[in-house]
Order: structure tokens, then C-alpha cells, then sequence
């Protein structure tokens, strides 16, 4: 895979899932102005055309530029006859992630990173250098949510599988979503005690923008990092979604400003605005910052302090 920098700590507002036997798609893709892409392995390709979109996908990885994109790559389930192919496929063509469907626990996700050591390994590639994005789709999954995130320093994402988990719990997707409020609660936490990303389920209707958009800012107000995509014509709504708003981002400099000057002076305690900060705020306002250079402030009249 032709590497890119920067897209470890960049911002991760938008993920659109790709059908691995969609070369067209695949090749259109760094114009979609997504900020990651999720290669698809699993759910989209029949069984039939497994082996076809997994040779695809690693000759996508091997030889064509996707410029900025996060690159994730989705495999089959473990319990499936097409996951350890999948893996000795993907994992020597690097791509930035694995997203490795139906974590339910920790044994799930170790399994895992043992045999991508292993290709990682027999391949000369450092151990450690493809991540691994956990989806949980199961009641089972979700409560143990911070143990996944935590079973290896590999984890570098909690997911959730919407449509799974609602199936699992035995009811309805619905619009308001108050059927994944608990998951999704749970999720958020145990990412951001485990210092990992939290993603957002797809949103099933393409034609329901006002639905997304609502979605999209209630997840963002959770603590989410970012939301999958099914459509192109989903990403601009969801990264709108994202956007801090011109007071945040003017507090979250000021918060740096100060922090900086703090470390600089030797003094152990930063003061804004006559109120104490600490790492994590600090921390926030990192994030808020490089989110914001992802959006154009200044057209907009938001100015950056």
C-alpha cells in the first residue's frame, strides 16, 4: 500500500464503507472527501465473490494512492472459513486498520492479534503496525466493551454494529434510537477510559438526511469520534455534525495558549479564565483544534482566536 502521513493522530469524523468487489467505487474514493474508508470484506460481498474482493482489495492496497484516507480494511468473523485468508491477505499490504466484526470477548480480539503478529512477522513488518478496530454487535459485546479496548495495545477503536446488535436484542431500529442509547453510552466510555477511538453504526436510510443529521449530532454530543458512512452523499452531513463551533475552538486555544505558557514557566497548574484545567481538558482542546482545521473557519466568518 502506497503510505500516506499523518493519518495515525488525524481526526477520523467520517468512515464509508466500500464493497470490496467495487474497483469503480474503490478508485473514486479519495474524491468522496471522506476522512477514512472501510474496505468491506464481510456483510457486502456474497459468498461466491469472497475470494475475488479479497484478492481486489490487497492489489487496491498494493499498488493504487489514496492520498489522505484512513484505510481500514473489514474482514469475515472469526468462527467464518474465510478469516485467517483474509488477514494473510490484508495484513502484509499495511492498510491503517483491520476492523474485525463481532467482538464478544477478550479471547476474540487476542486471537486476533496473535495471528496478525504472526503475518506481521513473517513479513517483516514491526509488530504492532496494523491496528485493530473492535465491532461490537452483541449484547455480550457491549458489556464488555472496556475489556475489548484493553486486550491489546493493537485496539485503537470501539465500533458498533447497529444493525447486529439490535437483531441480538431482539428489537427494532428505530428513529429516535433510544434502543442503542445504553450501547452507545457504554461504548463511548469504555473508549475514552481505554483511550481509544469510539465509532458510530451506519445510518441504513440514504435518502433521510434530516434523520442522519440528527443522528449524527446526537452522537457527536455522546463523545463519539466519528460515524460510518454508507453513501457519499451521507459524509458531508455527518463531518457538519462534528464541527466545533467558533467559541469552542476560540476556548480550546486559549486552554493550549496557556498550557504552554505554564510548562514553559515551570509551573505545575494551568488557569483559565480564573478555573483550573487539567490534562484531559487539555487533551480536549487538542482534539478541537485539529478538528478545526479540517473545516474552512474563515469563509465561514468563525475566525480562528
Amino acid at each position: 500500500m502506497k503510505k500516506h502521513a499523518g493519518t495515525e493522530n488525524r481526526p477520523c469524523r467520517s468512515m464509508l464503507y466500500i464493497p470490496g468487489d467495487s474497483p469503480g467505487m474503490i478508485q473514486h474514493s479519495p474524491a468522496f472527501g471522506a476522512d477514512s474508508i472501510l474496505l468491506d470484506l464481510e456483510d457486502a460481498i456474497a459468498p461466491s465473490e469472497k475470494d475475488a474482493a479479497r484478492k481486489m482489495v490487497s492489489t487496491f492496497l498494493d499498488s493504487f494512492d489514496f492520498g489522505s484516507l484512513i484505510v481500514t480494511v473489514r474482514v469475515n468473523p472469526a468462527d467464518s472459513e474465510y478469516f485467517e485468508n483474509d488477514l494473510k491477505e490484508i495484513v502484509p499490504r499495511t492498510p491503517d486498520a483491520v476492523r474485525l466484526p463481532k467482538c464478544n470477548e477478550i479471547s476474540d480480539v487476542r486471537a486476533a492479534d496473535c495471528l496478525i503478529a504472526e503475518i506481521e512477522n513473517d513479513n517483516g513488518i514491526p509488530v504492532g503496525t496494523v491496528k485493530l478496530h473492535a465491532m461490537l454487535e452483541t449484547a455480550l459485546g457491549i458489556e464488555n466493551a472496556f475489556s475489548i479496548a484493553k486486550a491489546s495495545p493493537r485496539v485503537a477503536a470501539l465500533t458498533i454494529g447497529g444493525q447486529d446488535l439490535t437483531a441480538d436484542m431482539g428489537v427494532q431500529k428505530t428513529l429516535e434510537g433510544w434502543e442503542l442509547f445504553y450501547a452507545r453510552s457504554r461504548v463511548v466510555m469504555a473508549a475514552r477510559a481505554s483511550g481509544v477511538s469510539a465509532f458510530d453504526t451506519v445510518w441504513t436510510d440514504i435518502n433521510d438526511i434530516e434523520g442522519l443529521a440528527k443522528e449524527s449530532k446526537q452522537i457527536a454530543e455522546l463523545g463519539f469520534t466519528g460515524k460510518a458512512a454508507i453513501h457519499p452523499g451521507q459524509i458531508e452531513t455527518i463531518h457538519e455534525a462534528f464541527r466545533p463551533s467558533p467559541k469552542e475552538l476560540a476556548r480550546a486555544q486559549r486552554v493550549v495558549r496557556e498550557a504552554e505558557i505554564a510548562l514553559h514557566s515551570g509551573k505545575g497548574v494551568v488557569s483559565v479564565a480564573g478555573r483550573m484545567v487539567d490534562a484531559p481538558v487539555i487533551a480536549r482542546a487538542e482534539h478541537l483544534i485539529a478538528l478545526s482545521r479540517l473545516y474552512d473557519y474563515e469563509e465561514d466568518g468563525g475566525g480562528l482566536a
